[in-house]
């Protein structure tokens, strides 16, 4: 069967989406990806996996009616040239646009992935409810003609089941998120002269990267040996942190500020505990891949986030927008060095036990039909 899957970031296709692709292609799938602004070296990183590269024009984040009116029409196009018999899309402007452009194209079979619900569900007012209603009209319109919906946390299908952005009967299916590595992101040594706090995050409010400064900057003060790092990107649009605001951060020296990298294993293998403090997520990938290194996990008790900590197993849960707790949190850990050691070899075991991308991927491909059941391992 020929394959196409949909993203909105050509990057990830790789970084996230390349195991599942890979047993695609070994499963004797023909597989095309469609995204937009693929550079040179993502293109052959996907030629090299022996995947066909589609460029479509699409933008990641904005609502503007016109352009991504032309983005359905380019997707639709480039699904009528490709005729695929399955999609795969995941993110917000890839389920919806990519949807709708399969179903206008007669694609037999249609899937998506909630990956979070991100700016669009978040609370507020104004512009932003605008566009939260704006959302679960669009989804409810194009999940309307999906084969089988992924979710990756109870909340975003109870929230999607409760609205009717989904209906009654359609196939909705659990994944433990999207899994990890294990092989790529292998259990390392934990730095035992001091203890290193990380966060990996774009620059957004929403993942709470603020909660994380302020609670660092108070930890900071009481023991000045420690360091806390938040290594991201500034990512420009309406829940961004602002430029000035992230200056001041680096001009108070408190968080160290590198910006992005383009491998995050280092950055894991050098910390011993991992902050995400992330006001909802769909599953936190970098709180997976962080388990999955031996780290012990400081995150929120909100959706998403939720399923990947068992309190005192391997980690610990905070309230969202709570500086104060999440400080406490990881205090414990600097009062505490020995539960860094053995949370830390708990989170690998989770991680092994829950989250094995192979036991994830086993589980899509069999719901797309594109492996038999036989060969299908469900998460637990």
């Amino acid at each position: 069967m020929k394959v196409a899957v949909i993203a909105s970031y050509a990057p990830s296709l790789l970084n996230f989406r390349g195991p599942m692709i890979r047993d695609m292609i070994r499963a004797g799938h023909e597989v095309f990806c469609l995204a937009p602004d693929i550079d040179a070296d993502v293109d052959q990183g996907l030629r090299d996996l022996g995947v066909t590269p589609v460029t479509i024009p699409l933008a990641r984040t904005g609502l503007n009616p016109f352009r991504d009116f032309g983005s359905i029409l380019a997707m639709y196009r480039a699904l009528r040239n490709v005729r695929p018999g399955a999609t795969f899309a995941y993110t917000i402007k890839p389920v919806i646009y990519g949807s709708l452009a399969a179903w206008l194209a007669r694609i037999p079979a249609r899937f998506s992935m909630i990956t979070g619900l991100g700016y669009a569900f978040g609370q507020g007012q104004g512009v932003r409810l605008l566009v939260s209603a704006l959302a679960r009209f669009l989804y409810r319109l194009a999940l309307s003609h999906n084969t089988a919906i992924f979710f990756q946390n109870p909340d975003d299908q109870a929230l999607f089941s409760s609205v009717g952005i989904v209906r009654q009967g359609q196939a909705l299916i659990m994944t433990n998120g999207s899994g990890v590595d294990l092989d790529r992101y292998v259990q390392a040594t934990i730095p035992t002269d001091r203890p290193v706090f990380l966060c990996l995050s774009r620059l957004l409010k929403d993942k709470g990267v603020r909660e994380f400064v302020e609670a660092s900057a108070l930890l900071k003060t009481k023991y000045p040996q420690v360091r806390f790092r938040l290594v991201g990107p500034h990512d420009p649009g309406p829940d961004s942190v602002e430029e000035d605001v992230v200056g001041e951060w680096r001009r108070q020296g408190q968080v160290e500020l590198p910006g992005p990298v383009a491998d995050v294993r280092p950055e894991l293998t050098a910390c011993s505990v991992y902050v995400l403090p992330s006001y909802r997520e769909g599953t936190p990938r970098s709180v997976l891949e962080a388990m999955s290194t031996g780290r012990a996990v400081v995150t929120t008790d909100a959706p998403g986030c939720r399923e990947t900590v068992q309190p005192g197993r391997n980690g610990f849960l905070v309230p969202a927008r709570n500086t104060q707790a999440l400080a406490e949190a990881m205090e414990r850990f600097i009062l505490e060095p020995g539960l860094i050691v053995s949370m830390g070899r708990e989170g690998r075991a989770l991680a092994e036990e829950k989250y094995d991308v192979r036991k994830v991927n086993a589980l899509i491909l069999t719901t797309m039909g594109l492996i038999g059941n036989r060969q299908s391992t469900t998460p637990d």
